[in-house]
């Protein structure tokens, strides 16, 4: 998800870029636009591996693109450096407490911050919130999910700075899904720019939305990079760096490189097996901590050969974690049974399931798998031969399939691997994206976790694909209680033990297992200052950051 333009060839001549004189906006809310004040541009150079599809969070979903998003898109609420809501375009975080969610949790307040504007400058109320809370509902747009949307059954607006949504239920999801910048979930958009659409799904804004964060877009040069600009509007006041590349790198030794010599200034979310390479960097510092997101295995349940839980349970059990994370993830992460962060409140410790090879092979045999002379086990003549589907550019996941694959020979199993660019692999359904197409019997990347722990996106029945995000498409009626359970627990002890419930369940019938719960690993030029990323929303607080 990057690309470049002409002005890449300028920007690559020094790590710490000073540019030509530009003006700028004195920061003020409610400004009506930049005035006549000349700084210096200070320039940042950010390097990914994942491209994108669209700019438009409604329409797609990448770690890159909520990279994106945190820095130029509207939120009700945010997360501070302990990865805690704060409040954005809302005047303050609506709890049971303070009366924003009614005592029988039907009821959310919505009070909205005055003076705000658009990046384009149109000024911001609470039609906007109404308008996007439709979007989302609107079948005729090709959102990403609409979990807990489907919940709202009336909005009020009783004025410009009120809006409140009235529940069929409650829905304990409510601050990381209604228009938070935490986790995969839309912004709020511009009414004046689409209301008159009949849908969004191809309108010019996903190129170049407008937002309200502190940047703006300037331009998508697609699989290349993305510019932005310090937004002039920004009701916060206007931030040190005035100028971003996103640029998109899918291959990763390339990132390196240009971390190295300056190209780039971040690298998030470095793959931890160039953990230790980044770490030598003279040029180059790491800021490392455990993370909201988990490396997992994935089996598309719909297919014959892993309809059985046996099966799946088996291929975990034929999974040599522990050596995956020593030699693969360099002895970072957490080996974990559960998909819950370490430093969540929500997390349960639970005992990891071992390699087990005689185990392994003692369920296979259970399931009615049975080896053949090449030492492949088949069942009703089709072999146990599985296609492990996977993104380019990714050096340090293929040495991970190599580690499964030795493994899964010793229990008669056999991998095909298929390799996908990575917009195609992350791709929507609509495009045919292959993990929300299905097009994999076993696959691997890493979800995030929202801070309240829902797990309801990866496992819910009314998430399959094109509906949602649960591309293992499995329907459990005990995970879909559960998830009903979750969703109406507002306070955190209740809701964390419905989370050890449905870990429970899910080491029953494993729909995919957890290899362990990353370690953010952000590689950054030793000139960059004030970055103080959270394991959530790592720029979502970019205001002061500077080079």
């Amino acid at each position: 998800m990057r690309r470049l333009a002409l002005v890449l060839s300028a920007l690559v001549l020094a790590a710490c870029t000073k540019t030509a004189q530009t003006t700028t906006a004195p920061g003020a809310t409610g400004e009506a636009g930049p005035k006549n004040a000349t700084t210096i541009a200070h320039t940042l150079r950010i390097g990914d591996v994942q491209d994108i599809t669209s700019l438009n969070p409604h329409l797609a979903t990448a770690t890159s693109l909520g990279n994106l998003s945190e820095l130029t898109m509207a939120y009700l609420v945010r997360y501070d450096d302990n990865n805690r809501p704060v409040p954005e375009l809302a005047t303050d975080v609506p709890t049971q407490a303070n009366g924003g969610v009614s005592k029988d949790g039907l009821t959310i307040t919505w009070h909205l911050r005055h003076g705000v504007k658009w990046s384009d400058g149109v000024p911001f109320d609470g039609d906007d919130v109404v308008f996007s809370t439709n979007a989302v509902n609107n079948p005729a747009n090709n959102e990403v999910g609409r979990d807990g949307w489907e919940l709202i059954t009336k909005i009020d607006e009783p004025d410009k700075f009120t809006v409140v949504y009235h529940l069929k239920k409650p829905y304990s999801g409510y601050l990381p899904t209604f228009f938070g910048s935490a986790g995969a979930n839309p912004c709020i958009l511009p009414k004046h720019l689409l209301a008159q659409l009949p849908n969004i799904n191809n309108a010019d804004y996903n190129s170049k939305p407008v937002g309200i964060g502190p940047y703006r877009y300037v331009k998508w040069v697609r699989s290349d990079h993305v510019e932005l600009e310090a937004n002039p509007y920004y009701w916060r006041g206007t931030p040190k760096i005035t100028k971003i590349t996103y640029r998109f790198i899918p291959d990763r030794n390339t990132l390196l490189t240009q971390l190295q010599t300056g190209e780039i200034d971040v690298w998030p979310f470095v793959g931890a097996g160039y953990y230790d390479r980044v770490m030598a960097l003279p040029t180059a510092k790491v800021i490392r901590h455990p993370s909201f997101y988990y490396s997992h295995v994935d089996f598309n349940t719909s297919h014959p050969a892993l309809a059985d839980a046996r099966v799946r349970m088996a291929l975990e059990y034929a999974t040599d974690r522990e050596t995956i994370r020593q030699k693969v993830n360099h002895n970072t992460g957490t080996l974990s049974e559960t998909q819950v962060t370490p430093v969540s409140p929500m997390r349960t410790d639970r005992p990891i399931r071992p390699y087990d090879v005689a185990k392994a092979n003692q369920l296979l045999d259970e399931a009615g798998w049975v080896r053949g002379t090449d030492g492949i086990r088949a069942k009703n003549g089709a072999k146990l031969n599985l296609v492990f589907s996977i993104n380019t550019g990714a050096a340090d996941t293929d040495q991970m399939i190599e580690i499964i694959r030795q493994s899964w020979a010793q229990v008669g199993v056999s991998l095909e691997v298929h390799h996908y660019a990575q917009a195609l692999f992350f791709g929507p359904f609509e495009s045919g994206g292959t993990i929300y197409t299905g097009k994999f019997d076993v696959t691997s990347f890493a979800w995030g976790m929202t801070p309240d722990a829902d797990y309801t996106p990866q496992n819910n029945c009314d998430g399959i694909p094109p509906k949602g995000q649960n591309i293992t498409r499995l329907c459990d009626p005990v995970i879909q209680g559960l998830l009903e359970q979750e969703k109406a627990a507002y306070d955190e002890g209740p809701r964390k033990a419905i989370i050890a419930k449905l870990d429970d369940r899910l080491d029953e019938v494993v729909p995919y297992f957890i290899l362990y719960v990353r370690d953010d690993i952000h590689g950054v030029n030793k000139d960059l200052q004030n970055w103080h990323p959270n394991s959530i929303t790592p720029f979502d607080d970019f205001l002061n950051v500077d080079i």
